[in-house]
């Protein structure tokens, strides 16, 4: 299955440039890969060489648990069923464990390891290390004092590294002299581990036991990981800032031989990437062009017509005025560029010039396709655009590529199932409240249970489109892709089944235009695993002859925590402010995931909250760069 990765226009020409220059503003160096899977790849072969050069004793190796290594996983177990490497010589140690917790809990670090590698390769048991969470409390200092003492001096320590820079169970606040020990785990980490308990706080364990920062130092090399946008500002911090037990894993720049790995999401904000003008020489495409001046627009705090000479050369821009200048010209380049994003017709002005539009007048009505990863999805991220769609005279569809039963808290059943027997209908209450009790944390969902959760989530979807004049019965459908259906948080890989299920949609439709989710902030998430499905799909139609898809545009979207820097914007669809309350009444439709969603992550806004910060903030910055003001904007990247 192939791999998706954002296009590039433009930037950083690191051909020639040396190694201390590029990496000048790291306090530890990070290499950047286009997806996790390839760096995944760079780290798999660094440990195999490694365990290969050494011969004469036993190869010390620390591994973490959680998503982040997972791919690594994979392709240590693929090295060694090619036979390009031996584990019989290598010991494992692993860096924590919840506590108190038995190993062989479903979500024990002990069975999650296992499960991940080491029972597929050929290690000995007696070589394998892992905390022990069952250890009882009046022996838990001396246990911890011995693994301690058994983990120091490793050979490499892998560690995938959190949103805001933990490792291990070491969180904001660890000391730089920590050792292995328990710890209490705050409210936001039980947040963040409930989606591994199906979301129920009250089963999430509330401590944990880690080896500490002192430990981890004494490894003779470091590797850490960090994919998705959701760790760029803790990848920012750790890599270029001063240390701060905010982020624990920057209390480590002072090891002489650490590497950070990450994916270009997760690196999108490091100097290089930002403003990498500052690091060498740049390849000045249109919008790699209008990148700059957006941030030099920001860093000064003008609009874009006002930017002066000086502004340019005092913010290492001489190399643009050179190639592309003088100022002005580039000024007046950009903000016409920019000024030609914006259009109120996202399917296209009939009748109209469209010379200058980004989206073409004919042909008129368009035929659209939605894809939304969740029920919700659509109406959060682009959901005043799907209301234009409809209103404007498009034949508009959407598709929900997963039931997002998982999102649906027990509670919201149960007042369903009251509701139901309320109306006169069977009484199911306590039948469902019998299996809901019956549940195991960790352990996959009852099938019956999830078919009531994806019928909530169903009804929702209908709702809110119909409240914007959507026809449900006709023009939205349901394609339950087979990937999500693992009854857990951890989902199963994409097949050619979920292709075909998207195949037959589009074959079906013909559509002249096509949004997908965009936002890759998970590389085991559901909106990564959607997009590069529907993508394959249109790939494969495309090779079997289908030239109608010559004429069909793709059109990415974000959701709701982030969105597309202005310097990629293809399309800014302005909201007026009754259309914003209108999106705010469709997302509203979606009930169960108000207020008590099992997997908000940290931002405590509600999804309509997050949606209408992030488009009137769009908004805020095309009117700082001196564009008409709006009440609100929705922005698009053009794929093709």
């Amino acid at each position: 299955m192939k791999h998706f990765t954002l296009p590039k226009e433009g930037g950083l020409i690191e051909k020639g440039i040396p190694a201390d220059i590029l990496h000048g503003f790291e306090r530890i160096r990070t290499e950047i890969y286009d997806q996790s899977s390839n760096a995944s790849d760079k780290i798999a072969d660094i440990i195999v060489n490694a365990i290969n050069a050494c011969k004469d004793r036993n190869f010390r190796l620390g591994l973490s648990t959680g998503s982040t290594p997972a791919s690594l996983y994979t392709r240590l177990k693929r090295a060694y069923d090619e036979g390009k490497v031996s584990f019989r010589n290598v010991e494992v140690f692993s860096i924590d464990e919840y506590y108190p917790y038995g190993k062989n809990e479903p979500q024990s670090r002990n069975r999650i390891l296992r499960s991940a590698l080491l029972d597929g390769i050929d290690i000995p048991e007696e070589n394998i290390h892992i905390p022990d969470g069952s250890v009882p409390e009046d022996k838990i200092s001396d246990y911890c004092a011995e693994y301690d003492k058994a983990f120091r001096g490793l050979d490499i320590l892998v560690v995938g590294m959190g949103e805001q820079g933990q490792i291990g169970f070491n969180e904001a606040g660890t000391s730089l002299k920590s050792r292995t020990r328990t710890v209490l785990l705050s409210y936001q980490s039980r947040k963040r581990q409930g989606k591994f308990f199906n979301g129920d706080f009250k089963h999430t364990p509330s401590a944990a036991l880690t080896v500490g920062i002192d430990t981890i130092m004494t490894a003779g090399k470091i590797i850490l990981m960090a994919w998705g946008e959701d760790k760029a500002e803790a990848v920012k911090r750790v890599a270029e800032m001063k240390p701060d037990s905010e982020y624990p894993a920057s209390l480590l720049q002072s090891h002489p031989d650490i590497t950070c790995y990450t994916d270009e999401t997760g690196a999108s904000l490091l100097t290089r990437v930002v403003s990498p003008w500052m690091v060498g020489p740049c390849d000045w495409t249109r919008k790699f062009m209008r990148k700059a001046v957006v941030w030099l627009c920001q860093e000064v705090h003008k609009p874009i017509l006002k930017l002066t000479q000086k502004d340019y050369l005092e913010h290492s821009l001489g190399e643009l005025l050179d190639q592309r200048g003088p100022f002005d010209k580039i000024n007046i380049d950009v903000f016409n560029d920019l000024q030609h994003t914006i259009t109120g017709w996202p399917g296209g002005k009939p009748d109209a010039d469209d010379s200058q539009r980004p989206v073409s007048a004919k042909p008129y009505p368009k035929k659209v396709l939605i894809f939304s990863p969740h029920p919700d999805d659509d109406v959060i991220s682009m959901g005043g655009t799907f209301i234009r769609l409809v209103h404007q005279g498009h034949d508009v569809h959407v598709a929900y590529e997963t039931s997002g039963d998982l999102a649906v808290h027990d509670d919201v059943v149960l007042q369903h199932m009251d509701a139901a027997h309320q109306l006169g209908f069977a009484d199911e209450f306590d039948r469902i409240k019998a299996i809901i009790d019956s549940k195991v944390p960790g352990e996959p969902e009852p099938k019956e249970l999830l078919a009531i959760k994806g019928a909530i989530r169903r009804s929702e979807a209908r709702g809110a489109d119909r409240s914007f004049g959507l026809n449900d019965n006709t023009n939205v459908h349901f394609l339950d892709l087979p990937f999500y259906e693992s009854g857990g948080v951890k989902k199963m890989p994409r097949t050619q089944a979920d292709l075909d299920i998207i195949k037959d949609l589009l074959k079906r439709l013909r559509p002249d235009q096509v949004f997908m989710a965009g936002d890759l902030a998970d590389p085991h998430g559901t909106h990564r695993v959607c997009t590069e499905a529907a993508l394959e799909a249109i790939e494969q139609l495309k090779e079997e002859g289908e030239t109608w898809l010559e004429n069909t545009h793709v059109w990415l979207y974000r959701g709701a925590w982030m969105e597309w820097e202005i310097g990629r914007v293809d399309m800014a669809v302005p909201l007026s402010p009754d259309e914003v309350v209108e999106k705010r009444h469709a997302i509203f439709r979606h009930l169960s995931q108000k207020d008590i969603v099992p997997f908000p992550g940290d931002d405590p806004r509600e999804f309509w909250q997050r949606a209408e910060d992030r488009t009137q903030n769009t908004a805020r910055i095309y009117d700082d760069l001196g564009m008409a003001e709006y009440q609100a904007m929705e922005v698009f990247l053009k794929l093709y």
